[in-house]
């Protein structure tokens, strides 16, 4: 039986062009000892409304209130099938010069230079998120990700693409 969890995450980028990243307790579940953003389940309430469970999860593992935050918005969807799960994550984009308050069971926090990031040990999916990102930048559509293999190879990779509604010109 094929089941779903759904996740909402926050890459939250400072005025120093630093991304706030944890690197993973070893004794989580969920890729121990990585780095990661700050994010997490969303909770049955939350189901239809992501974008709240992201603000509480901010606020959960590091203190930052809502409106610390600025322009705060969904740029990215992915989808992946782990086993007999499949995993669909929100991530939103915004900003703050707020330092974490407050210390989490989770892992360590640390605000990482933009040239630093993708030279930490990250979780695949994440890596694949941040290289495209860090080649188009914010756009003013969401886009969204499928995890798979490369045509013709057993490369995995993440195909993005731009989420439009395809009856607006």
């Amino acid at each position: 039986m094929i089941t779903l969890r759904m996740m909402s995450t926050a890459l939250l980028w400072n005025s120093q062009d630093e991304l706030l990243m944890m690197k993973r307790s070893l004794t989580r579940k969920l890729s121990p000892g990585l780095w990661a953003a700050v994010g997490g389940h969303l909770e049955p309430n939350e189901l239809n409304n992501p974008r709240a469970a992201c603000l509480r999860e901010i606020w959960e593992e590091t203190g930052i209130e809502h409106d610390e935050i600025e322009g705060l918005r969904m740029q990215y969807i992915l989808l992946r099938l782990n086993g007999q799960e499949v995993r669909q994550q929100f991530f939103y984009i915004g900003t703050t010069d707020v330092n974490p308050r407050i210390v989490t069971p989770e892992g360590e926090l640390h605000w990482v230079p933009r040239e630093q990031v993708l030279g930490r040990p990250i979780p695949f999916i994440f890596r694949c998120l941040l290289e495209h990102y860090f080649t188009v930048g914010l756009t003013p559509h969401p886009w969204v990700g499928s995890a798979g293999f490369q045509l013709h190879t057993d490369e995995p990779t993440v195909h993005w693409l731009p989420l439009l509604d395809p009856l607006q010109t």
